[in-house]
């Protein structure tokens, strides 16, 4: 009787090893997707704010942080803030970062001098991979689609910082921050609007603002902006 639990036991032990070792490798994939994220660093000391820090999260998670140089420099101002991506975005950006291998190459467009838009590099990180590449401008159509976006949530969260001060103590000066936008949207500079939905709806129910303000920012409502 002995013998043969034994026999069972070894028969059954590397069975169970296998049907182990499938389920953590299971648990280790669906957490996998989770822990990927893209990272946006940009410096351009010619435009406001100079530094932008941008990372999103596989799960839609996103964190925004601004540096603006000021003088004196302990007057700087820092701004973070977190938010959570439309999926349709999200997806485009993991999906741009596959095509461009996870940023894992050079992707510095080098056939002649082209006017500086400021040094970025982008991140790729997950429980496999850690890449980075560092650029001013990229031919790469992946590489052009993720700037895009990213540089675009950082415009719309900009502007959503300016929205709110200007209808805090500047009410009149909204029509023109308005219609700036809605040049941005035009020139596809703007990206996931939604991101700053709150400070618009503000807007459009306060009617001490302006109206044809007020119709700008219902209109600028109406956009999601994935570009």
């Amino acid at each position: 009787m002995k013998r043969a639990f034994l026999v069972f036991l070894l028969l059954a032990f590397p069975a169970a090893l296998l049907l182990l070792n499938k389920t953590l490798r299971a648990q280790s994939a669906d957490h996998a997707p989770a822990m990927a994220s893209i990272t946006f660093d940009r410096t351009w000391d010619d435009i406001t704010p100079q530094k932008i820090t941008l990372t999103i999260w596989a799960g839609g998670q996103g964190k925004y942080v601004s540096h603006s140089a000021a003088k004196p420099p302990d007057e700087a101002d820092d701004y973070k803030t977190e938010f959570t991506m439309s999926p349709a975005c999200k997806d485009k950006l993991f999906r741009d970062a596959a095509e461009a291998h996870y940023f894992d190459g050079d992707f510095t467009f080098k056939k002649h001098v082209v006017a500086s838009t400021g040094s970025k590099t982008l991140t790729y990180t997950d429980s496999a991979r850690h890449f980075n590449t560092t650029f001013d401008y990229s031919e790469n159509k992946a590489i052009q689609e993720i700037t895009s976006i990213l540089q675009g949530i950082s415009n719309t969260i900009e502007y959503g910082r300016k929205l709110q001060f200007k209808h805090r103590f500047d009410k009149l000066g909204l029509e023109d921050e308005l219609k700036g936008m809605e040049s941005a949207v035009e020139s596809h500079n703007l990206a996931e609007l939604q991101l700053i939905a709150p400070q618009l709806e503000s807007i459009v129910q306060d009617e001490s603002v302006l109206n044809i303000a007020r119709k700008r920012a219902k209109k600028l409502l109406t956009k999601t902006l994935c570009e």
